[in-house]
C-alpha cells in the first residue's frame, strides 16, 4: 500500500500531488478540509515514503488499489500536475471509484504540449536530467512550477522553499545511480476525455503554462464542468493561493449532482 496520511472523518477527498514532490504539496488543504471530510493524501510511488519502483507499474493502479483498501470509493479525487493525469486516469479507468474530480496544473496523461516556449523549457530539463546536472534540473524545475519567465523574487519565499525541499527529498531518496523506472502510461486517455461521467472542476493558475491551463480545461470542457482561474499564481495555485484553492474545494465539495 502507498504510504499516506488519513484525516478527519465524513465523505472522502484523495489528495494527489505533482511529480517529485509528495503528500506535503497539499498542507494548505489537508486540515481545512479534514474538518469535515475524510482527508487521504498518498505519496505516490517513487515519491516520499513510499518505495521506489523496480519494475514496471501504472500510478492509477496504485491508487486504485489504495482507494478499494481503505474502502473510499466513491472517493472525491483531487489532483496537482502530476496528480491532476492520475485522477483523470483513475476517473476513466476505474469510475466505480470517483465521485467527484478536479484537477489543476495538467490534464489528461499524454496530452501533447504545443508552446514553444515550454517545449524549450521541457527540453532543456529532460537534458539537465540526462547530465545528472542536479542544480540545473531544479531550477528548471521551479521555473516550470511557478510560472516560465517568472523571477523567482515575485514568489513567497516560504512556498518556493516548500516545494524545494519535496524536491530534494525526492531526488535524495528515489533517483538511482542507474536509469530510473519509469510509470507505464495509461492508453488513449486524452481521446477517453468524453467518456468522464462525474462533476469536474478545474483550477488553474493563471501564471502557469498556457499548456497546463489548456489540459486541465479541456478535462473540464469534455465533462461539462466548470473552470476557477486563479490569479497571481502558477503552476502550485494550492500553495501559492491557498484561501482560494481551498474555498474552491470547500464549495465544490458542498454541490449536489445527480446521484451524489
Amino acid at each position: 500500500m502507498l504510504a499516506h496520511i488519513d484525516q478527519g472523518s465524513g465523505p472522502p477527498v484523495l489528495l494527489l500531488h505533482g511529480g517529485a514532490l509528495d503528500h506535503r504539496l497539499w498542507e494548505p488543504q489537508i486540515a481545512a478540509l479534514a474538518r469535515t471530510h475524510r482527508v487521504v493524501a498518498p505519496d505516490l510511488r517513487g515519491h516520499g515514503a513510499s518505495p521506489t519502483p523496480t519494475a514496471p507499474f501504472r500510478h492509477v493502479d496504485d491508487v486504485a488499489a489504495l482507494v478499494r483498501d481503505l474502502r473510499l470509493d466513491p472517493v472525491t479525487v483531487a489532483g496537482v500536475s502530476l496528480g491532476a493525469s492520475v485522477a483523470v486516469d483513475l476517473a476513466i479507468e476505474a469510475p466505480e471509484l470517483v465521485a467527484r474530480l478536479v484537477v489543476s496544473g495538467a490534464g489528461a496523461s499524454g496530452a501533447k504540449f504545443r508552446d514553444p516556449a515550454t517545449l524549450d523549457l521541457l527540453a532543456r530539463w529532460a537534458q539537465a536530467g540526462r547530465d545528472r546536472d542536479r542544480e540545473r534540473w531544479t531550477a528548471i524545475f521551479l521555473e516550470l512550477g511557478f510560472g516560465p519567465g517568472r523571477p523567482f523574487a515575485d514568489v513567497d519565499p516560504a512556498v518556493l522553499a516548500h516545494v524545494a525541499r519535496m524536491t530534494d527529498g525526492t531526488l535524495d531518496h528515489h533517483v538511482p545511480d542507474g536509469a530510473p523506472v519509469l510509470p507505464v502510461p495509461v492508453a488513449d486517455v486524452e481521446a477517453r476525455l468524453p467518456t468522464l461521467q462525474v462533476p469536474v472542476l478545474a483550477i488553474t493558475g493563471l501564471l502557469d503554462s498556457p499548456d497546463h491551463q489548456r489540459m486541465a480545461r479541456e478535462v473540464a470542457q469534455a465533462a461539462g464542468g466548470r473552470v476557477v482561474e486563479v490569479a497571481g499564481a502558477g503552476h502550485y495555485p494550492n500553495l501559492e493561493r491557498p484561501e482560494i484553492v481551498t474555498g474552491a474545494l470547500q464549495a465544490f465539495l458542498r454541490e449536489h449532482f445527480p446521484g451524489s
